[in-house]
């Protein structure tokens, strides 16, 4: 059997870029395939910061009841945007190979670094850890896709704005005055592009498994699993990275509070072949050495915003 492939995608610039990505590879494998954009609720509603909606996967939402609906067939995500657990009858069918993993700051110069000055994020986790090295700076909310988180800041007095190199990367929209964040602990899966389908969709996914990179899926599975541990269903500010050299996996996770004053880390490495469980219990280190009432202590601070 074939079939035209209708791949789900919000109709920002980034993500039909990385749509077309998925697109272009599965064409090239002679599938045939059609585009099919939606918007979120968190592309149309732009004046609230992101955990204020009280829902997790708020890009997400719309494009998996387009395909539990069956008006789509697959769907392509930035997969640090994704919650760790799928909804029932949706399935991860392929991770693509990550792209660029950091952070990045676009300024308007740098001696403001020294002194005081305004940052603008709609990342909790950019925002705790911009105020754990920068105490004295101001951090405004940020919303909108690239491109219009690009003319906000341009239109903006604000000193500089953090983004995913990757993002800007992609949509060759990185400009040339930018400073790398390589203290700042990137999202879960930040980088990676992820592909779910139906549970019982067996012609997509086995097109898909085609696309599938092992590195990459090894990677954002560990991160994944540290961050579900770690949050229970809240969003909070935590970082992870997982890298893979030489056989050996070297993880890197945070846990910080909302102003960022409170800071929990992890740094361990362990083989490849040892992996499993790995995530879950970096995880669990961190909660024992005072993450837990961190995250409680998170979890009645959102729900009060959210109350309000």
């Amino acid at each position: 059997m074939t079939k035209v492939i209708r791949i789900g995608t919000r109709d920002s610039e980034l993500a039909l870029w990385q749509a077309n990505t998925v697109k272009s590879a599965l064409e090239k494998l002679g599938h045939k395939t059609e585009l099919v954009p939606v918007k979120s609720q968190g592309d149309l509603v732009l004046d609230k910061p992101l955990y204020e909606f009280g829902i997790t996967g708020i890009f997400t939402k719309t494009l998996d009841i387009a395909m539990l609906t069956n008006e789509i067939d697959i769907a392509v995500h930035s997969m640090k945007d994704v919650p760790t657990a799928l909804p029932k009858g949706i399935v991860e069918a392929a991770v693509l190979k990550r792209a660029h993993t950091q952070d990045i700051l676009l300024h308007k110069g740098t001696d403001f670094l020294n002194s005081r000055g305004t940052i603008a994020t709609g990342s909790l986790r950019r925002k705790a850890q911009w105020l754990h090295r920068y105490p004295d700076h101001n951090v405004v909310d940020l919303r909108g896709n690239v491109n219009t988180r690009l003319q906000k800041l341009e239109d903006n007095d604000w000193n500089g704005a953090i983004f995913a190199a990757a993002g800007l990367e992609r949509i060759n929209l990185k400009p040339e005055s930018y400073m790398d964040l390589d203290w700042m602990i990137p999202a879960p899966a930040q980088g990676a592009m992820l592909v779910v389908a139906k549970e019982d969709d067996s012609y997509c996914l086995k097109a898909l498994s085609a696309l599938n990179h092992e590195k990459s899926q090894i990677c954002v599975h560990l991160e994944r699993e540290f961050l579900r541990t770690l949050e229970g269903g809240c969003t909070a500010p935590i970082g992870a990275l997982a890298t893979i050299e030489d056989n050996n996996i070297y993880f890197k996770g945070a846990l910080f509070n909302i102003d960022g004053s409170k800071k929990f880390e992890v740094e361990k490495s362990i083989p490849a072949s040892e992996r499993a469980g790995f995530g879950k219990a970096c995880a669990e280190e961190i909660l024992r050495s005072g993450g837990a009432e961190v995250m409680k202590d998170i979890k009645n601070s959102i729900g009060r915003i959210q109350k309000n």
